[in-house]
């Protein structure tokens, strides 16, 4: 199983289009933290504007963490489509290239070549999610700094920098998660047709789809609501609550592994019913 894993992930890794959701990252936080170099303290002070007349403020509130927080929450509406760029990809494009066939008649058993697969898809999207905390938490911390965090969700909060980095590495283990819900349903999507861009539209039409109804204050989605990923892949931002409160985590947490759980045993059960001489 694991030499199929490590072929799995040099097939990607050997894929051009694997490197555009690291690229895009790139050069997306690139501009965006040139951009608060330029006008972050103008956007901080627009912030504690009717604090400092309450309140003595005092270090360095435009720091590396308050950056990768605005930096998260500008880019997640992106992160899932990075994801589905490998995962959507992963058995659609061996049947669009013609080599399915061929790598099934390795002695691997359908079963061992579909884990391959995803565990590779996953890895990638860890990759992805792990580059831009590189890049949001580590390389902001470098040019801005660190310090306490400021938080605006349901109110203020300021927390002590001591507190900040162990919120931040909950917060990004909960958005692997989260992405891995994506990759799931894209790896699905793939085991259903033999093109590539199918798996890729259809995961990004029920993920904008899902969060249409998610956002929406309507009573009638009220029961659907619970039942959508999309109302816990945001989840992450509740580790940034002065109290943490673990119940509204923990659920969050079980949704989203019965989301893989279910997209994966799907995914397995296509596939190993897939005509594939046809």
């Amino acid at each position: 199983m694991l030499s199929l894993i490590t072929i799995e992930l040099n097939k990607v890794f050997r894929r051009k289009r694997s490197y555009i959701g690291f690229l895009a990252l790139l050069v997306l936080v690139s501009v965006l933290q040139f951009a608060m170099w330029l006008e972050g303290k103008t956007l901080l002070d627009m912030i504690m504007q009717n604090l400092k007349d309450a309140f003595v403020i005092q270090g360095n509130l435009l720091n590396g963490y308050f950056i990768s927080f605005m930096l998260m929450n500008t880019l997640w509406v992106l992160m899932p489509f990075l994801v589905t760029f490998v995962a959507g990809d992963s058995i659609a494009g061996e049947a669009h290239s013609g080599t399915l066939r061929i790598m099934l008649t390795r002695p691997a058993s359908r079963a061992a070549f579909v884990i391959a697969k995803y565990i590779a898809s996953i890895e990638y999207t860890l990759l992805l999610v792990l580059f831009l905390m590189l890049l949001s938490l580590g390389v902001s911390s470098l040019i801005f700094g660190t310090g306490d965090l400021i938080v605006f969700r349901s109110q203020l909060t300021i927390f002590p920098e001591s507190e900040v980095l162990p919120r931040f590495l909950m917060a990004f283990g909960f958005a692997f998660l989260a992405m891995s819900v994506v990759a799931s349903l894209a790896f699905l999507f793939s085991t259903l047709t033999n093109n590539s861009i199918g798996p890729i539209i259809g995961t990004m039409a029920i993920v904008i789809s899902f969060t249409i109804i998610t956002n929406l204050n309507l009573a009638a989605f009220e029961v659907i609501r619970k039942f959508l990923f999309t109302t816990y892949m945001s989840s992450w931002t509740l580790f940034f609550d002065y109290q943490l409160d673990w119940a509204q985590i923990s659920t969050s947490i079980l949704v989203c592994l019965g989301h893989v759980a279910v997209f994966f045993t799907l995914a397995l059960w296509i596939f190993n019913r897939k005509d594939i001489l046809t």
